[in-house]
């Protein structure tokens, strides 16, 4: 299996976008390669600092960031030989020798753009969505969409369910996840017109165990295993998530200390354990569903052990075979929809 991995994205790059590389290193197969993307100078300089000369390391010189501040579509056209792009590029099915996936912690706009142009969309899809498995007390969550389409049609939330619903049954192994749909209202009436019709094609998909509208004070119940929604709200609802959870295990940390300092040494390893398994960098990157290849994007705030953790989650992304799941399956629903609605 073949991986490229842009690291000069991300805020901690590209030491620390390196650095999980290395430490992924474990994770991968005798004939598997990491190539990775970026100045090839600096990328050298760091491997060997780390002291790796693993052949399966191999570099793919770029000559340009995109940055963080960049415009996602202006920098993707201008900055043509910037590591984001190559990735696309190389994670096309017209590549002489494309790779299985693709990583990135860099610019999330322009990731998508990227892999949107170059990678093009499975068949079917309208709009490819960010898919975030998000740690909760009963068991994992996954939001889709974190961040790509800010303003879909009922038919992107529609696929999005379908498509959610596909990876968390492939990837999480829930054999029926229950597929809500974020609201502002439980009653039937409330909502605009896209997100009751969204509802209305949920309902009517079958093999898909739709249980209705939920608000966000029902995220964190257990009552779904996929959450549909748009780009915007789901990513203020992802970053919300996250820094709920980091206050509140410091809140509680620092209160059992203040009642009694022996007690807090008792009570660290239970604390750590639970914050392990609500620690969003355990999960790694997030897949872009829809796209015709496999694309993960990262938090830009990664750490090596995210880029470790994402370079794992790739590899059974891709041995799981998701996006032909998703494409066998999006396929057989197409009578759902009048041809013209396609172009949406």
């Amino acid at each position: 299996m073949r991986l490229a991995v842009d690291v000069m994205g991300g805020d901690h790059a590209p030491d620390a976008i390196l650095k999980g590389c290395v430490e992924a290193i474990p994770h991968l197969a005798p004939d598997d390669q990491l190539i990775l993307i970026g100045d090839r100078e600096i990328i050298q300089e760091l491997l060997t600092e780390f002291g790796c000369a693993d052949p399966r390391l191999i570099i793919e010189h770029a000559t340009q960031v995109i940055t963080m501040e960049d415009s996602p579509a202006k920098a993707v056209r201008a900055k043509k030989d910037s590591s984001i792009v190559r990735m696309a590029l190389l994670g096309s099915r017209k590549h002489d020798n494309p790779v299985d996936a693709v990583l990135s912690a860099g610019n999330t706009g322009a990731c998508v753009t990227a892999a949107i142009m170059h990678m093009k969309r499975l068949p079917g899809i309208h709009r490819p969505g960010i898919a975030v498995t998000i740690p909760a007390f009963h068991g994992p969550v996954v939001l889709c969409d974190a961040g790509a389409n800010p303003e879909p049609t009922h038919a992107h939330l529609w696929q999005y369910g379908v498509m959610a619903d596909t990876y968390a049954k492939c990837v999480l192994g829930i054999e029926r996840p229950r597929v809500a749909l974020m609201n502002i209202g439980t009653e039937e009436g409330k909502g605009s017109d896209e997100v009751r019709q969204a509802r209305d094609l949920l309902r009517e998909t079958p093999d898909l165990h739709f249980i209705g509208f939920i608000e966000g004070r029902d995220f964190f119940d257990g009552v779904a295993d996929v959450i549909v929604t748009d780009g915007f709200v789901g990513n203020t609802l992802l970053k919300m998530a996250e820094g709920m959870a980091k206050s509140l295990f410091a809140a509680i940390a620092q209160e059992i200390f203040q009642a009694d300092p022996g007690l807090a040494l008792q009570f660290e390893p239970v604390v750590k354990q639970i914050y392990a398994k609500n620690d969003y960098h355990e999960y790694g990157g997030a897949p872009l569903l829809g796209v015709n290849g496999s694309c993960f994007i990262a938090h830009g705030s990664s750490e090596a052990r995210t880029i470790r953790a994402a370079v794992r989650n790739c590899r059974e992304y891709v041995n799981r075979h998701v996006n032909e799941a998703i494409a066998s399956r999006v396929q057989s629903l197409s009578s759902m929809f009048p041809p013209e609605r396609e172009a949406e």
